[in-house]
């Protein structure tokens, strides 16, 4: 019996001991006997609930829980009881203000040293701020990510303004050649027409003479010679420039020739030298066969032509711009473009590609123009491209493009 009281006080001993403890934690704490009846709770169980402490049979710590969560913790909790093992999962509990705030669970078996279930202890962690920490992270992500998708939207919306740009400065460019031989070619209609007139005239009143109508065919001669030649440039102008703008609204692969394309886009892009003091020399290797995106290509190429006349010459300073295409091994091609301006600073150099960078922001530039030339070739005619420039020494740019250009996904 002395043993068996002192066992009894010991054990008593140990439980305050572990009330004590459980009492400084700041969890909701409880006990209960093997079949899962509950005989106790720490005193931050009643604080949080309102419950007296000497109630604690007249409800289960399941009486706290948010419906949604009740019947699966009555589910895993049964299931913990008869198979005995410990059970972890996120509730929602009932404060005595009438809030339900989450909690991580935990109910574990308590065994005695021959492994027999003789009680349960279960944990209630307050996970609020948890909780409103993960779904501030949440939000700021969903914002984040949000402003990325508008910034991408809007920067694809600038990206293809700008390529809009770019063909209506061709347009503009292309239609102020064309006036050229057009005006001309009505000027020596009009003349011719009007010297027909007065020869029909000397015809009918029987006064026309040897020397007029000698005179009147020698004009005919180059009056048609004018013609011919000033509408056949209008003509090369004009099927250029249709080709061009035909391959620009077309985003399927043909098979063409490069150095053809080339010496097309070219005659497209010598308008827009208008009153500059630049020559375009274009300088190709015959019989380059392409399957690859004709109209990204003249976008490039478009795109370095208004760079360099926009940027490289300031103050209408006189200068080339030359065009190179070769072959580049057996399966590539190379396109060197270059000029002979006013070259780029290191630090220039460094941010060329990088979209909205431009030296010349307050003259409307974008700072697109460049951008637009890496992405074509890197992402859709599947090359590389690398920058050579020094201040005061010129620039160039050697594209290096596969002869088959990868399927546009």
């Amino acid at each position: 019996m002395t043993e068996r009281k002192h066992a009894e006080a010991a054990l008593q001993a140990s439980e305050r001991q572990f009330h004590t403890l459980a009492d400084s934690i700041p969890q909701l704490v409880w006990m209960a006997d093997a079949m899962g009846k509950i005989y106790w709770f720490n005193s931050h169980w009643h604080d949080y609930t309102g419950t007296s402490v000497n109630d604690t049979s007249s409800h289960d710590w399941q009486a706290t829980l948010a419906p949604v969560s009740l019947e699966e913790a009555r589910y895993r909790w049964t299931q913990a009881l008869e198979a005995g093992t410990s059970l972890e999962l996120e509730l929602s509990l009932l404060g005595k203000d009438g809030q339900y705030r989450p909690f991580l669970t935990r109910v574990i078996p308590l065994r005695d040293p021959t492994a027999v279930i003789y009680g349960w202890i279960g944990t209630h962690i307050d996970i609020s701020e948890r909780k409103r920490n993960e779904q501030a992270v949440r939000d700021a992500r969903d914002t984040a990510e949000t402003a990325l998708q508008n910034l991408r939207e809007t920067q694809n919306s600038l990206i293809e303004m700008e390529k809009l740009a770019a063909l209506g400065r061709l347009v503009a460019g292309v239609a102020h050649e064309i006036n050229n031989p057009v005006g001309t070619s009505l000027t020596v209609a009009t003349a011719l027409e009007r010297k027909t007139t007065m020869i029909a005239t000397e015809m009918a009143q029987g006064t026309l003479r040897r020397s007029s109508l000698s005179e009147f065919l020698e004009i005919s001669r180059q009056a048609s010679s004018q013609l011919v030649a000033n509408l056949n440039h209008a003509a090369e102008l004009i099927q250029s420039f249709k080709q061009v703008a035909t391959d620009r609204n077309q985003s399927n692969q043909r098979t063409f020739d490069l150095g053809d394309l080339t010496e097309q886009i070219a005659l497209s892009l010598r308008p827009g030298l208008g009153k500059k003091n630049l020559t375009l020399k274009v300088e190709c290797q015959p019989n380059l066969t392409m399957i690859s995106y004709p109209g990204p290509y003249g976008q490039v190429l478009t795109n370095l032509f208004l760079n360099s006349a926009t940027h490289a010459f300031a103050d209408n300073k006189e200068g080339s711009i030359e065009i190179k295409v070769l072959a580049a091994g057996k399966d590539s091609v190379e396109i060197i473009f270059s000029d002979d301006g006013c070259g780029m600073s290191v630090d220039v150099r460094r941010k060329a590609f990088d979209p909205f960078f431009t030296t010349r922001r307050d003259q409307g530039s974008t700072g697109l123009g460049l951008h637009i030339v890496h992405s074509i070739v890197t992402n859709y005619l599947g090359g590389r491209l690398h920058l050579d420039s020094e201040a005061g020494e010129g620039t160039k740019v050697r594209l290096v493009l596969p002869r088959v250009a990868p399927a546009s996904s």
